[in-house]
């Protein structure tokens, strides 16, 4: 398996997150670009996930997806606990993303935003496209 997870390259939350996933990810199973790249916007035109979303997205299997389904897809294939998390799968989109929803539209006010994108450490920063 060879996933892609887009995210906002400018968004502190966001960054947080792909550096769990990579530290719950030993296998090197996923590949990460921002949606702001190039290569990212090359993506969602590719999957047809209008350029403009504020989500994050998973390429996996030749489909995209977005918001929770993204993320709880993104948990079961982490290390530990994580994978339990995909259970919530179970619950309708629309009541799962009123969750992902409000995160998105608070996650500058409440963890920051960065001026541009940080260039991860050498040792994972093959599992960048560019």
């Amino acid at each position: 398996m060879n996933s892609i997870v887009l995210f906002d390259g400018i968004c502190n939350f966001c960054d947080a997150s792909v550096q769990f996933i990579i530290k719950n990810d030993p296998k090197g199973n996923f590949r990460f670009a921002s949606l702001q790249s190039d290569i990212g916007q090359k993506l969602l035109k590719e999957y047809n996930v209008p350029a403009d979303v504020d989500s994050i997205v998973l390429i996996e299997n030749d489909k995209a997806y977005c918001k929770s389904a993204a993320a709880l897809k993104i948990c079961r294939h982490l290390n530990g606990l994580w994978k339990i998390a995909y259970t919530f799968i179970i619950i309708p989109a629309p009541l799962r993303n009123l969750v992902y929803d409000l995160i998105a539209r608070n996650r500058y006010k409440w963890f920051g935003k960065k001026e541009s994108c940080i260039l991860p450490s050498p040792e994972v920063q093959s599992r960048f496209l560019s």
